[in-house]
C-alpha cells in the first residue's frame, strides 16, 4: 500500500482484496485505508479463500479506470512505475498490455536505480516470447480486454492470461527498467510458487489449454513444451543451489 501511495503519478483508486484470510487481515486493511483520503481505497473481502485468480478478478470487476495494474502482498512498486508506464501508453495507445523487469531485494532496500535510456520493445506474438513470463506486479493492461484470470487455476493463472492476450493478437510491450521488486524469490521460496513440480505441471496444463483454444499450433506447442521442460530443469538447479547456500549460512 505504501509503494502504491508513494507513486509520483498516484493511481486514481486503490482496490484491496482480502482472499478469505480469516486472520484479521480484512479489518487491518480497512483500518489502514482510513489513513488515506476518503474513497481512494476500497476494500473487498471474499467469504472464503479462492486463490489469486478470484481475488484479482474481483478487483478487476470493480475497477473504474481504463487501465489497471496488479500488486501482490509480498511485492512492491518503484516510485516511478506508473508515471513511466502511463507515459508510454499515452504515446502509444495501441498497446494493450505493458510490462517491465523486476528484481529480488529486501523490502528495506532503496528502489533500484533507473537505467537510461528508457526503451520500449514490442513483444512478438508467439509463446516463446514468454520465456521470461510477464511478472504480475509489472503489468498495466486495458480494463476492457475480454479476458480474466481462470478462477479454476491456483498456479500459472497469470501465465495463462498473458498468453491468451498475446496470442489473440493484442499488442504487448516491455520497458527495459526494473520498476517493481519481489521480496522473496519468485519461484522455489515458498507459497504457491514453492512447489516447482506443481508449477511445472500447471504450465504444461496451460499450454494444453492454449492448444485446445487454437491459440497454439501443434509445432508451436511442441517447441513451447520442450522449452518449458528446460526452464523447469534450470529452476530446479537454481533452487537447489540457493537452498544449499542458505544451509551453509545457517
Amino acid at each position: 500500500m505504501a509503494s502504491v501511495a508513494g507513486q509520483t503519478l498516484p493511481p486514481a483508486e486503490m482496490l484491496l482484496v482480502d482472499d478469505g484470510s480469516g486472520d484479521g487481515t480484512l479489518a487491518r486493511l480497512e483500518a489502514l485505508a482510513a489513513h488515506y483520503p476518503p474513497g481512494w481505497i476500497r476494500v473487498f473481502g471474499l467469504p472464503r479463500n479462492g486463490g489469486p485468480s478470484g481475488a484479482r478478478n474481483l478487483g478487476w470487476e470493480h475497477a473504474s479506470q481504463p487501465w489497471i495494474a496488479f500488486l501482490d502482498a509480498d511485492d512492491s512498486w518503484h516510485p516511478q512505475k506508473l508515471k513511466l508506464q502511463m507515459e508510454v501508453l499515452d504515446a502509444d495507445p495501441s498497446i494493450a498490455l505493458l510490462a517491465h523487469r523486476m528484481n529480488v531485494q529486501p523490502r528495506s532496500a532503496p528502489p533500484p536505480a533507473l537505467a537510461y535510456p528508457l526503451k520500449v520493445s514490442v513483444v512478438a506474438g508467439h509463446l516463446l516470447q514468454l520465456r521470461s513470463p510477464f511478472p504480475t506486479a509489472s503489468i498495466v493492461l486495458r480494463r476492457d480486454l475480454p479476458f480474466r484470470f481462470d478462477a479454476n487455476r491456483w498456479r500459472a493463472e497469470d501465465f495463462m492470461l498473458w498468453a491468451q492476450i498475446l496470442l489473440s493478437g493484442h499488442r504487448c510491450a516491455r520497458i527495459n527498467q526494473v520498476l517493481a521488486s519481489w521480496h522473496k524469490e519468485p519461484f522455489g521460496a515458498g507459497g504457491l510458487s514453492g512447489d516447482l513440480s506443481a508449477m511445472y505441471m500447471a504450465a504444461v496444463d496451460v499450454r494444453r489449454a492454449l492448444r485446445r483454444q487454437s491459440l497454439l499450433g501443434s509445432g508451436q506447442w511442441l517447441v513451447a513444451h520442450l522449452f518449458g521442460l528446460a526452464r523447469y530443469a534450470r529452476r530446479r538447479a537454481l533452487t537447489a543451489v540457493r537452498r544449499a547456500g542458505k544451509g551453509r549460512d545457517a
